[in-house]
């Protein structure tokens, strides 16, 4: 590179600088100190007031022991955040300056050398203050001051005239899972838990860029671009995209303009299973006399996305079209993973969606209790092929509707559309999580003594929240393509049978009806965006709990503790008893319970896809956890896989053979969620004992049975498979296979619950073959190999076939890798 071109680079590059440039005051020094106090500890931001107590040691690490419990007075207190920061005279030489704060928790006064700027309300909001003229050279002194959530909401909770079901953190903008869930600690935090900046600029700057697609063929994408800029002062700039200049005239304020955009020989980006999610990165800048003054990229995908709502014969559907073909939604509900969201990393954020995707998922809903997540979160669901279903914050209570509220609410849906709409994952809006169900099925009216006109209001407030604000905030912040919007998941309650034939439903009939997991046969909705069951974490996180010496105990008061549902382990205990041995030790207890989890939701998993195309969606309850806990999660806090995810994992492949009892016969589905077709399928079924003695084998060969979206293949008499066999002593073995004999896919069928085979002890030898890689072979069935070591197993709580073998991965190598199966637990 010659040195004049050199020079004219770095000259560029100065330019741009010198028109805007970016400080995070964020890695200044921070300090903090409760309100009534007068000595400054040291703080962190990013972060929350809890971690700033245990990082000075006044508080106990509160997801050890018992220590939740000690730290509930910390909800109570006000707390103020300071920094010192120098300013230079250059800086101060820029026309414009911005403090930006990202994410204030969540009642705050800012001064800057003393001023007041703002007031803040909002956990969810932006704050952008303009500072130019209270900014001095040298040092400034910025303070925040947090007033206790709970005391304000106390405050805001008097103004109604009748008592709000739990109060007050629906009157708060802010995580309401932090005043605690059935899954999580109550933890009401305070403080600095994102990013601080003060931004420098001139002549003009682009404030947001939102891009529509207007049409998408195979071979172009036509996008508008809208780009919204202020000007300090009018004049003459240009907008450049990648392709080409756009001269524009800009008024002194606020500026808004659109330029068409067009991507030729363009690809589509597919949903997890269906192909590639091809990324393309948009860049743009704003010109002024030859210089570059701001700049921006964005990245998008080029995708369509329709919510398909069409009355039929039972109902109305309900169902995701993408890029104009039916999808079978398939994943889970996410919740944030940690009771302390600054902690949450980047790395964090792409394992989580990364094992999403590796177990066959194609869609995640951010539930309506936590947050709306990192933009890590996003980027890590567009590149993986992840469809977000994104909730609002607003879950299972009531909601006010004054003025100040709902203006609130507005600015805050504003935020969130203006920063998520660009992420090809965005989905659809949804209003609440459970408002909807709260108001007509929880019966808060009848406990609260609500009057009449209460009720009235109650209704009042939820319409004027769910059904105006927020809608009309999308469709005026949205683009048309991104402007999807659903008032309430669900849309009707579990207990109704409309809940069955239209809308998402959640369907709790298992856990909180406590009805048996076979009901999920029966219970099967159009779209069932909630269902689960409690198992309980790893090994290595519950004795994470412990801050000493672990109890492995279930009487242990600190495992009692990190069990937030009251009769979570008394609904536990009633579902193993129907369908497993009860071991006494706590390992073997522990294995168990995560089986009869996993058994439970692979009931639920089936019976949805098995009614595919009157069901499109099954979506489990939950992904992951926010701090060690027994839960509903297929993940645990520490990041490992439970049997559940394994199990999703299977469940959720693409091609599945599955079967159905109905009184003496046995039915057979094979289904397809690819684009691709299989010819002349057909089923091979292998009766085998448990020492691999194949006893019948039949084939049934339709003429010409084509494997779309799901084909059902004619029913066999289970006693023409397995005349005179004990049930308890044999399985099935089923093979898929295509037109040339190819297997599709295999799979299994027990006739007897898992605490009624007849299991005979295994011979299990487990052969290194690389310092990360093993086969395990056995003699007989081994039923629910259960790989114990820390470390990821690329599978494990399977079925090793009798005289098989299968190759495991580990993701670091382990000397010795111990082992249980499902005999051990019946044979204590």
């Amino acid at each position: 590179m010659n040195k004049t071109l050199l020079l004219a680079l770095l000259l560029i590059q100065i330019l741009v600088n010198a028109q805007f440039s970016e400080r995070n005051l964020s890695s200044e020094k921070w300090q903090f100190k409760n309100s009534k106090e007068n000595k400054w500890l040291t703080a962190s931001v990013p972060g929350t007031v809890h971690l700033d107590l245990m990082n000075n040691k006044f508080i106990p690490d509160p997801y050890k022991d018992e220590n939740e419990k000690k730290v509930q007075w910390v909800e109570n207190e006000d707390w103020d955040y300071q920094t010192v920061f120098k300013i230079s005279a250059s800086e101060l030489e820029n026309q414009n300056a911005d403090l930006v704060f990202h994410g204030l928790d969540t009642f705050s006064e800012i001064y800057l050398n003393g001023k007041l700027l703002k007031k803040t309300d909002n956990m969810f909001r932006t704050w952008k203050i303009p500072v130019k003229n209270d900014l001095k050279i040298g040092n400034n002194i910025l303070q925040i001051q947090f007033k206790s959530s709970v005391n304000i909401g106390k405050e805001l909770a008097k103004k109604v005239p009748f008592t709000m079901p739990e109060s007050p953190r629906s009157f708060v903008r802010k995580a309401q899972y932090q005043f605690g869930w059935d899954w999580g600690p109550r933890l009401v935090t305070a403080g600095i838990w994102k990013d601080v900046k003060l931004n420098f600029w001139n002549q003009a700057k682009i404030e947001n860029i939102k891009i529509e697609q207007k049409a998408l063929t195979k071979q172009r994408a036509d996008l508008n671009i809208y780009a919204e800029i202020y000007a300090e002062k009018e004049g003459k700039y240009v907008f450049a995209t990648d392709k080409e200049n756009h001269d524009i005239a800009l008024r002194k304020g606020l500026n808004k303009i659109s330029v068409p955009f067009k991507i030729e020989d363009s690809h589509l980006w597919q949903p997890n299973g269906w192909g590639k999610a091809i990324i393309y990165a948009l860049k743009f800048s704003l010109k002024k006399n030859s210089e570059t003054i701001d700049s921006k990229e964005e990245r998008i995908g080029l995708r369509t996305v329709e919510l398909v709502q069409e009355k039929d014969e039972k109902g109305k559907s309900f169902y995701f079209k993408v890029n104009g073909n039916p999808m079978y939604a398939k994943g889970t509900n996410w919740i944030p993973s940690d009771s302390f969201t600054p902690r949450i990393t980047k790395e964090k954020y792409k394992k989580l969606i990364k094992d999403c995707k590796d177990a066959n998922m194609n869609m995640i809903r951010v539930w309506g209790g936590g947050i709306y997540e990192d933009d890590e979160f996003y980027k890590a669901c567009d590149e993986n092929g992840i469809l977000v279903w994104q909730d609002f914050m607003f879950a299972g209570s009531f909601y006010p509707s004054d003025e100040d509220f709902l203006n609130n609410v507005k600015e805050e849906v504003k935020d969130q559309v203006d920063r998520l709409q660009n992420h090809p994952s965005i989905a659809l809006w949804c209003g609440n999580n459970e408002i909807d169900e709260a108001i007509v099925n929880w019966g808060y009216q009848k406990q609260f003594k609500y009057s009449k006109e209460d009720s009235l209001q109650v209704w009042k407030d939820y319409k004027k929240v769910f059904h105006e604000v927020i809608p009309n905030a999308i469709n005026e912040f949205a683009t048309k393509d991104k402007s999807i919007y659903w008032e309430s998941s669900p849309s009707i309650g579990w207990g109704h049978n409309e809940s069955l034939t239209e809308g998402d439903s959640h369907y709790w009939g298992v856990w909180w009806g406590e009805f048996p997991f076979e009901i999920y046969n029966e219970k099967v909705p159009r779209f069932a965006s909630e269902y689960g069951f409690q198992g309980m974490p790893s090994l290595e996180t519950v004795k994470s709990m412990f801050s000493g010496k672990s109890d492995l105990s279930l009487e242990n008061p600190t495992i009692k503790a990190h069990e937030k549902n009251a009769r979570g382990f008394e609904i536990i205990q009633k579902y193993m008893e129907r369908d497993y041995v009860v071991p006494k030790d706590f390992v073997k207890y522990n294995y168990v319970s995560q089986l009869l989890q996993a058994r439970g939701m692979q009931i639920a998993i089936e019976a949805h896809r098995r009614a595919k195309p009157y069901n499109m969606g099954t979506l489990y309850w939950q992904l992951n956890d926010c701090w060690p806990v027994i839960s509903w999660s297929s993940i645990d806090y520490l990041g490992n896989w439970k049997a559940l995810h394994y199990q999703v994992k299977r469940s959720f492949e693409n091609q599945i053979i599955l079967t159905e009892e109905k009184e003496a016969f046995l039915d057979f589905y094979g289904i397809n969620d690819e684009l691709k077709k299989f010819e002349d399928v057909f089923v091979e079924i292998e009766v085998i004992d448990f020492s691999g003695k194949i006893l019948n084998e039949i084939a049934t060969v339709p003429n010409g049975k084509i494997l779309n979206e799901i084909v059902k293949f004619d029913p066999i008499e289970i006693e023409n498979l397995i005349p005179d066999l004990d049930k308890s002593k044999v399985f099935l073995k089923l093979i898929l296979k295509d037109e040339n004999e190819k297997t599709i896919v295999e799979n299994t069928h027990f006739f007897s619950k898992p605490k009624d085979l007849k299991l005979t002890k295994p011979n299990i030898k487990i052969k290194k073959i690389s310092a990360t890689e093993i086969e395990i072979s056995t003699d007989v069935l081994a039923k629910d190999v259960y790989l114990m070591g820390e470390t990821h197993f690329s599978d494990n709580f399977f079925d090793l076939l009798p005289k098989t073998s299968r190759k495991i991965t580990l993701s670091k190598p382990l000397k010795n890798v111990e082992l249980m199966t499902l005999w051990d637990t019946m044979n204590e």
